[in-house]
């Protein structure tokens, strides 16, 4: 496919605006229908009222792209909403899976699909972008294999990533980016969890960050989420049954350590394709839908293409916005 004409793309999209659910910090999920995508003024609920927001982070998760029409024209749109908007993110973070399907055993397939994601990027963004790698990121994922040290390798090239796992700071609040997908010798060749180097490297992230930093930790797979019990995993006897390869494994290790330490305010992740909220022991954690739906074939379940505003406030409240953007042209 030709390159987007951006001019030609804009007007259009200009033409034919763009829906937004504005929702806070809800213990329900967000079904959405044509009729339910409206503007709204605020989010809700909103932060403390004497707080002063000090970071707004647009969280596009799972996009998907391939060389195609559809995805192209899709991921274009979710980027010129979010460029776009008249309260504007200071950044954007990209939850992982940015190309279709790096499973595939065809690297000529995985270099369109690379070259897709970054030349929509480059036409379409003029934000700061931070990366996490997403199962689908990493080449022949679905095969067993102990690390995907040389796939996570062409990831982290493609990311321009020196290490699959890192932490920033801005405003007030440290980003920690988390690597979720471990490798394992058996089909589906890869599970939630953080590896031994990776877990000491967290630890020592948490000990060193000073009283007052608030910290959200960004992951592609959940480390806890409600929706991972919808996601069709239900066994044959009607019991539901979360699989490690949807939520972490070492999961309870790191709600309990998120607990210990009250600096972790929140944790945002993707990958499920579905939208929840979930508090516990006070740590919110935001799974945030996909910005390709049900890979680029509309509603996946219940929800819709979708990117999510995360709000940042001084006091360490974190509050949500999710936008059902115009993916469709």
């Amino acid at each position: 496919m030709n390159p987007l004409d951006r001019k030609s793309f804009i007007r259009t999209l200009g033409m034919m605006g763009a829906g937004t659910m504005l929702t806070g910090n809800t213990a329900k999920g967000m079904a959405s229908t044509n009729e339910q995508i409206r503007p709204t003024a605020k989010t809700d609920p909103p932060g403390n009222s004497s707080s002063k927001r000090v970071l707004r982070v647009a969280h596009l998760t799972d996009i998907h792209v391939k060389a195609d029409k559809i995805s192209e024209y899709g991921m274009a749109a979710a980027l010129h909403t979010v460029n776009n908007m008249e309260d504007k993110p200071d950044l954007i973070i990209n939850g992982g899976d940015a190309v279709m399907d790096a499973g595939l055993l065809n690297k000529s397939v995985m270099k369109e699909q690379w070259s897709a994601f970054h030349r929509i990027l480059k036409n379409e963004n003029s934000l700061p972008v931070y990366h996490c790698i997403g199962n689908h990121d990493v080449f022949g994922w679905m095969l067993p294999s102990p690390n995907h040290t040389e796939s996570k390798q062409w990831a982290k090239d493609e990311y321009l990533l020196t290490s699959s796992y890192y932490s920033f700071t801005v405003n007030g609040w440290k980003m920690i980016v988390l690597d979720s997908i471990h490798g394992r010798k058996s089909v589906p060749g890869y599970f939630g969890k953080l590896d031994d180097e990776q877990m000491v490297w967290l630890k020592n992230e948490l000990k060193n960050t000073a009283p007052d930093t608030h910290i959200c930790i960004v992951s592609h797979i959940p480390v806890l989420a409600i929706c991972c019990l919808f996601d069709n995993d239900i066994t044959s006897t009607g019991r539901l049954k979360i699989s490690e390869n949807n939520m972490h494994y070492d999961s309870n290790e790191l709600v309990q350590m998120f607990y210990a330490n009250q600096n972790v305010k929140a944790c945002l992740s993707g990958h499920i394709h579905l939208i929840d909220y979930v508090n516990y022991l006070g740590t919110e954690y935001f799974c945030n839908g996909a910005v390709a739906g049900d890979w680029w074939k509309g509603r996946h379940q219940q929800f819709d293409p979708a990117l999510c505003m995360m709000n940042f406030f001084e006091d360490g409240t974190v509050t949500r916005e999710v936008n059902y953007y115009k993916w469709q042209g």
